[in-house]
């Protein structure tokens, strides 16, 4: 079976079940920087499939300053559909021959520095999906930072994408919108996010270090 038709396979299997973006990156030579506890496990996995959900537009609305309670039943609900997803494909490319790896949307592996197994926005980046933004997300150049992403490393032959060559230009929403002061045109401050992320999380009914507002602010339409 070739890398054309394994792609469009696994592509039609991700939108059937709700994905909003369906992309594959080329990892050969790439230095994804895993956690220890899987970079035995995906020695020999060269590619990575990015999925995308869209998150809701209705749902963002209700964010003024802070998180609200139905954005963070609705971030949960995504992550988990990402996760179901991936291992929908994970199965799928098993039965095609090959072996996969899928990694969680939104597991946290290092609370302080904030990071995961991998880098989604890496492979999402290396897949076509769009840019690194001011606000340190990914932006799409439909969607902008308002998609949610998981990633299966793979070893079956697939056809890859390659990356947006986009930017955010002039466009400052993120900046101005950011309630710890944490974005400016030099990008990132994660200290700054951090600890504003851990006041929401001290809201009632959060619990989790969530904000929304930059993603928010950030749908596509650059300014």
């Amino acid at each position: 079976m070739d890398k054309e038709k394994n792609y469009e396979l696994l592509k039609a299997e991700a939108l059937k079940h709700g994905m909003t973006l369906f992309g594959v990156a080329n990892l050969t030579g790439v230095e994804l920087n895993p956690h220890p506890e899987i970079r035995t496990a995906i020695r020999d996995l060269p590619y990575g499939i990015s999925i995308g959900y869209r998150l809701s537009p209705r749902v963002l609305a209700t964010i003024k300053d802070k998180p609200t309670l139905i954005y963070k039943h609705h971030y949960k609900t995504v992550n988990w559909i990402l996760d179901q997803t991936a291992e929908r494909l994970v199965t799928l490319i098993q039965q095609l021959g090959g072996d996969a790896l899928a990694i969680p949307a939104s597991q946290t592996v290092d609370w302080e520095a904030q990071v995961g197994h991998i880098s989604h926005k890496q492979v999402a980046y290396l897949a076509g999906h769009g840019w690194i933004g001011k606000s340190g997300l990914l932006v799409n150049p439909k969607f902008g930072a308002q998609v949610r992403y998981a990633t299966i490393l793979t070893n079956l032959p697939l056809k890859t994408d390659i990356p947006v060559d986009g930017s955010c230009g002039t466009c400052r929403k993120c900046i101005d919108a950011c309630p710890a002061g944490a974005l400016s045109e030099k990008g990132w401050d994660k200290d700054r996010c951090l600890a504003q992320l851990k006041k929401f999380a001290g809201i009632r009914g959060i619990g989790q270090y969530i904000c929304g507002v930059c993603i928010k602010v950030c749908d596509g339409k650059l300014e």
